[in-house]
């Protein structure tokens, strides 16, 4: 903590009937960071898990330089990937193929045979990427997935190749990378090669952290193609069993045709939504994100679309009937033109006024135009958004440019833009694409490289706040505010230097605390 902060004046009974519910809590002096509440010095007032009084209160108090927010939402995450990285090669920042390359063979060596699971390399700036035979050799024998930075291609060993016959051939099939279905298929090998123990030992990592960092509630996407029904349940599961872990609300990205097989899908599943990772295409990162025109640095590729027109609208209008949230991972023009001719087709079908109230999501949508910000406005889909890809691929020098060009670059992430037309916004870290961190999504949003397209700072932190609980259809006027009545969910920060959070409430539990 800085110099002049101290921790803020706790008076705490907690109910006998449930040792973990907040019951009387008094913090003093600290600013509130909320809409309807003061910006200066105030007294939060919390009782049997929920807020009771936010007010000014005289003089600068004993909490200078400390700040109090609504618990964040992440609206995007991948719980066991991230946790495996605590044991995995974090390969962020890896300088060379020639480093990735070492660091697989101590690792093979260390723990020779076992799964060696890594994520994070990119390949900007390197003279080539390892090729099967070389990655072979590095492992020594052991199955080896180690997926690049945006989780749309992996480096694969032979080993787990063996395991995935049906990626031989595929699409997205080769001797380096492997993109698309080829992908998808050594991944699902790579993590039926996961353990239950070390499954438990990384989902609960990842809770962990996410509470250290402020985070109460978080939007795990799974999918067939990103992780498993079991996997999505066992996290379920765990955070549902641990009073001190966030609130974990869970999305299934499986297209439907109809509404009683939307329901079966939900049952069989436990999700809240067949939403989050249902892809209309790749990432702009591995070539495979659907564009209109070719790639800037591939001219004979406009990448990867999964789903069309027709089916996406199949799967809206599946979901509005049967009354759950459908939503689509989309990131390329071409894939945001399928989005919002399908959402026309399921209007068509059902009624603009059915598709709107479900309040149906996407997730990225960095290629947007005026016309297709209109038609989600229009049908109140709400936008998903990871503000830390232009903070790391935006700029007149970095990948967005070397993909697509200056032109089309200048356009991705317009944040500001969806938020004129009406798009309701909500911030996350699709992790481990990007690091758990609120305040770095936060600033950003408001920091963008392309000036007038970053957002205020109350915008930005209202997106990652109340905006978390709108996408999962939650809108309830108090759903993420610190005002009278609403629930007990707020994270206590030092600012005196990088953010460090000090407390995280999630519905009147405490998650984690450093107090």
């Amino acid at each position: 903590m800085g110099a002049h902060a101290r921790p803020p004046v706790l008076i705490r009974h907690t109910q006998a009937v449930d040792p973990s519910l907040i019951d009387d809590v008094v913090l003093t002096g600290a600013r509130v960071l909320d809409p309807a509440a003061p910006a200066g010095p105030a007294e939060l007032r919390v009782a049997a898990g929920r807020v009771v009084s936010v007010r000014e209160a005289a003089g600068p108090g004993p909490l200078d330089g400390l700040v109090i927010t609504p618990a964040f939402v992440d609206a995007h995450v991948h719980a066991t990937a991230t946790g495996l990285l605590v044991d995995g090669l974090d390969l962020a920042g890896c300088p060379s193929p020639e480093a990735l390359l070492d660091a697989v063979a101590v690792r093979a060596a260390a723990r020779p045979g076992a799964l060696i699971w890594g994520h994070g390399w990119q390949e900007l700036g390197w003279s080539a990427v390892p090729g099967r035979a070389a990655l072979d050799r590095a492992a020594a024998g052991s199955p080896v997935y180690l997926s690049r930075v945006d989780v749309h291609s992996a480096l694969v060993s032979s080993v787990l190749v063996a395991r995935a016959p049906a990626a031989v051939g595929a699409a997205g099939w080769s001797h380096g990378p492997l993109t698309a279905d080829a992908h998808h298929h050594v991944r699902r090998a790579a993590l039926a090669a996961v353990d239950p123990a070390t499954r438990r030992a990384a989902q609960d990592a990842f809770l962990r952290g996410a509470a250290a960092a402020g985070i109460g509630v978080v939007h795990e996407c799974a999918g067939p193609d990103i992780s498993s029904v079991e996997d999505l349940r066992a996290l379920v599961e765990q955070a549902g069993a641990d009073p001190t872990a966030p609130r974990v609300v869970p999305y299934w990205g499986a297209a439907v045709t109809t509404a009683d097989e939307a329901r079966q899908l939900l049952a069989t599943t436990g999700a809240h939504g067949l939403a989050g990772d249902l892809f209309v295409d790749g990432s702009l990162g591995s070539h495979t994100a659907a564009l209109r025109s070719p790639y800037a640095d591939a001219p004979g590729s406009r990448g990867h679309p999964y789903l069309e027109a027709e089916q996406i609208g199949a799967h809206v209008a599946a979901c509005t009937l049967a009354g759950v949230q459908a939503g689509f991972h989309v990131i390329g023009d071409a894939a945001a033109d399928a989005l919002v001719q399908g959402l026309a087709l399921a209007a068509a079908q059902t009624s603009p006024g059915a598709v709107r109230a479900r309040a149906h999501r996407v997730e990225h949508l960095e290629m947007v135009d005026t016309r297709q910000q209109a038609v989600l406005a229009d049908l109140g889909v709400v936008a998903s958004v990871q503000p830390l890809f232009d903070a790391w691929w935006g700029g007149s020098d970095r990948m967005y440019v070397q993909r697509l060009g200056p032109e089309r670059a200048r356009g991705m992430n317009p944040f500001a833009a969806l938020r004129t037309a009406g798009v309701t916004l909500a911030l996350g870290s699709d992790s481990p694409v990007t690091p758990l961190g609120p305040w770095a999504a936060v600033r950003a949003a408001v920091d963008h490289h392309t000036a007038g397209s970053g957002v205020p700072l109350d915008v930005a932190l209202a997106a990652h706040t109340t905006g978390g609980h709108r996408c999962a259809g939650d809108f309830a006027p108090l759903a993420g505010r610190l005002v009278a009545g609403a629930p007990a969910s707020y994270a206590v920060w030092d600012m005196s230097g990088d953010p460090r959070c000090l407390q995280t409430v999630q519905d009147g539990r405490i998650l984690y605390s450093d107090l």
